[in-house]
């Protein structure tokens, strides 16, 4: 009895031995990947994109890029952690990485506006202008409530200088939402720089009423009632700029230039002044505080502001004339005139007074 059980038995005990061996050399992870249903995929990809988000607001590229993989590799059909790998490679300027990944999502999900936006942004970088536009196209369609795509569609017009189409997208994004802020500046922009001051305006006007706090917005209006020569209105708009946004520099420079026009000393170097507080670079505002402090009579002042105009801009023509003039009037010093003035001439500048003083055969 012994014998026979003994040699049906072997067998099965060597073919579970052998059995057990061959298992026993499988990783760990192929046996968690077997056992992980497409449910606990979809959602372990989620957790991972979930954690890439954040991480890529909090400014972690790097470790929002591993997320974004992991998700991927968690759930290949995973749309999101395609575009997600995408929108980092973009960053990183990894451009062909990320049309493969972009390429990726739409092919898991093809009418996906974020993705098809991002595409196009993706060939504007590329120099693709034709492709950027037929992507938002297909944004609009699969979503004509996706606002962010007709925004990029008008920006992409007006780099085609379309702006009939520029034009008819921006007012389509406004019967959507007729006070959102970047169509209402985009067209305002448009308009200006087309000289359709009184549309630019309207759009201004609309823009400010619905945002207040709009600095640019205010800047825009102020240049648009310069140019319209209403240095009042002008003044108030930069004003309110400022209020809204207390270093816009260029708010604070040509209300500080509008001053100086009227005669208003004071409130003209108050304006130059907050200019170099915030950028202390700016040659400009050292020309016109020499300017206004000549005027006032605070030559030393006026000197040194004339001196760092050059110091910061030895190219800047206006500048040389400027000081020329200073120490030729205010310092009786002919020889550094001259040398101002010799500067001015090699620059380009053209003077009938000055070339009287230099001599026409100056070369």
């Amino acid at each position: 009895m012994r014998g026979p059980m003994g040699n049906r038995f072997v067998p099965v005990m060597v073919f579970v031995l052998a059995s057990s061996a061959a298992y026993s050399v499988l990783p760990l992870q192929s046996w968690s990947a077997s056992l992980v249903s497409p449910a606990n995929r979809k959602d372990e990809a989620l957790s991972h994109i979930q954690r890439g988000e954040i991480l890529l607001r909090q400014g972690d590229l790097k470790g929002a890029a591993d997320a974004a993989r992991r998700a991927v590799e968690s759930n290949p059909s995973s749309a999101e952690g395609h575009y997600l790998l995408g929108r980092l490679h973009l960053k990183d300027r990894k451009l062909e990485k990320a049309a493969e990944a972009f390429s990726r999502a739409l092919n898991i999900r093809p009418a996906s506006p974020d993705v098809l936006n991002d595409l196009a942004g993706l060939y504007v970088l590329q120099g693709k202008p034709a492709e950027a536009e037929q992507a938002l196209i297909r944004a609009i369609a699969a979503d004509p409530a996706h606002i962010e795509s007709s925004l990029s569609l008008a920006k992409l017009y007006e780099r085609r200088r379309d702006v009939a189409a520029a034009k008819k997208t921006y007012a389509s994004v406004l019967a959507l939402e007729p006070t959102h802020a970047d169509a209402l500046f985009g067209l305002a922009t448009l308009c200006d720089n087309q000289g359709e001051y009184q549309e630019a305006r309207e759009a201004v006007r609309r823009l400010t009423k619905a945002h207040p706090a709009h600095a640019d917005a205010w800047y825009l209006n102020g240049q648009i009632a310069e140019k319209n020569g209403d240095l009042d209105d002008a003044a108030s708009a930069y004003q309110r700029a400022i209020a809204a946004k207390p270093d816009l520099v260029d708010a604070h420079f040509n209300l500080g230039f509008i001053y100086r026009s009227r005669n208003r000393p004071d409130e003209a170097e108050r304006e130059f002044l907050e200019v170099l507080r915030y950028r202390p670079e700016y040659a400009e505002a050292y020309l016109n505080l020499g300017v206004i402090y000549t005027g006032m009579n605070r030559l030393e002042e006026a000197e040194r502001a004339y001196e760092k105009t050059v110091a910061l801009k030895p190219d800047h023509a206006e500048a040389r004339y400027s000081l020329g003039v200073f120490y030729e009037l205010h310092r009786r010093d002919m020889p550094r005139a001259l040398a101002q003035y010799r500067k001015y001439r090699e620059l380009g500048g053209r003077d009938d007074r000055v070339e009287r003083i230099v001599g026409s055969d100056f070369q």
